[in-house]
């Protein structure tokens, strides 16, 4: 693991984090112009596609590599140190080729007929209505917020179905109709724009329960190890900002050595005049790099707490916390875990983002006004960062009241 101040930890040689690194230069690169459209650039899009983030989480049976999600955050983490915005796209795309592992075989088929690297995107929230119909569904509805879909092949929607309850159905991209409604200052470049879809037939086939996609029954007759419940996966969109932390602290390292060697051979300061004070320097460095840290290991603590996942024969009772908020985390943990295990993993991830947004205000607030540019990276994280952190899954407030239930036992 690469720390904060720049030492090395465990080694994470393996081929998509180093591939990773590429795509993140690429993408920092191209930040700027991809904020002023409003979508990454395709070209970037495809080094995301091409180092393999789209199948990592497939399944192998599909050409999928059924990767890790240990090595999946340290790659997300690797690009967002050049962009958040594409970090975020290239992590999403990772994650929704798990859920897509929930559908049928017949659907899976369907999705990975070109080969594992389809672009997926998803909305799990039920805002369209399924209506059955002989052989599957009529789907209409619309989705705001669904990152990247300027680039999807395909899209997972959720639907209200009557008298059964929300399912999601898998969509090729010709379905829908993209309304641009994407103008947010954070994430600017995610393009997530909204999505409609109007009364489009979908094979039974290429539709799951969302109770099974969310608690992972849905794939655990497919890739036992991946059928991990929603809610242990929150770092999918966590890490994106701890990439984000990671490239603002390096830009805020050239800018504070620069002012810190030009200080050290500057004339003295004029009785009654502040003086270029270095401990200001030092305890910025030192509590980010301690931030960044700390954030970063309890990311990983639940990446590798996700990989621990082994199903049991039978589900988990559900948590009897209620409805979910936002994206939906879902009812119930699913096969393998405690619920405990699971809250504390949303606990984790929602702690740890809150602690990159402090590292990404002390870092705005100390590269001051000559850093606060447009042209620079700093401002450009810090918008991001804090964009990231107001996702309802990453609300400490809501994964405290989980936890707590679980804790307590009350």
């Amino acid at each position: 693991m690469s720390r904060a101040d720049g030492t090395d930890g465990a080694s994470a040689a393996d081929g998509l984090v180093s591939a990773a690194r590429s795509v993140g230069r690429e993408a920092a690169r191209c930040a700027a112009a991809a904020e002023t459209a409003r979508r990454l650039d395709p070209d970037v899009v495809k080094a995301v596609v091409a180092a393999g983030f789209a199948r990592h989480l497939v399944p192998a049976a599909h050409g999928g590599d059924e990767g890790t999600f240990l090595e999946l955050g340290r790659a997300v983490s690797a690009v967002g140190e050049g962009c958040t915005a594409t970090a975020w796209c290239a992590s999403l795309a990772a994650h929704i080729g798990r859920m897509a592992a929930h559908l049928p075989e017949e659907g899976r088929r369907a999705v990975w007929a070109e080969g594992p690297d389809a672009f997926l995107v998803a909305s799990l929230t039920p805002l369209g209505t399924a209506r059955p119909v002989p052989g599957g569904y009529r789907l209409s509805g619309t989705w705001p917020f669904v990152s990247a879909i300027d680039h999807a092949d395909w899209a997972l929607l959720a639907a209200q179905v009557p008298d059964q309850g929300p399912r999601v159905l898998a969509v090729p991209r010709g379905t829908w109709r993209t309304e641009d409604t994407w103008h947010n200052v954070g994430m600017a470049a995610t393009g997530s724009h909204t999505v409609t879809v109007t009364d489009a037939t979908v094979p039974a086939a290429r539709t799951v329960a969302r109770d099974d996609l969310f608690t992972g029954r849905g794939a655990a007759r497919v890739v036992p190890r991946l059928a991990v419940p929603m809610q242990a996966t929150t770092m999918m969109f966590a890490v994106p900002a701890l990439g984000a932390a990671k490239g603002a602290f390096a830009a805020w390292r050239q800018h504070a050595e620069r002012k810190i060697r030009a200080a050290a051979g500057a004339p003295a300061a004029l009785p009654g005049m502040p003086s270029f004070n270095r401990v200001t320097w030092d305890t910025t460095l030192a509590r980010t790099a301690t931030g960044i840290d700390a954030a970063e290991l309890l990311l990983e603590r639940a990446a590798e707490t996700a990989d621990s996942f082994r199903p049991t024969p039978a589900p988990t009772p559900g948590t009897g916390l209620g409805p979910d908020l936002d994206l939906d985390l879902g009812p119930a943990p699913g096969p393998g875990f405690t619920p405990l295990e699971t809250m504390r993993i949303w606990r984790d991830c929602a702690v740890a983002t809150d602690l990159l947004v402090g590292v990404a205000d002390r870092l705005f607030r100390a590269v001051g006004t000559g850093g606060q540019s447009s042209a620079s990276p700093v401002q450009r994280f810090w918008r991001d960062i804090n964009s990231v952190a107001g996702h309802q899954a990453l609300q400490v407030e809501s994964a405290a009241t989980a936890y707590a239930h679980q804790a307590l036992g009350f």
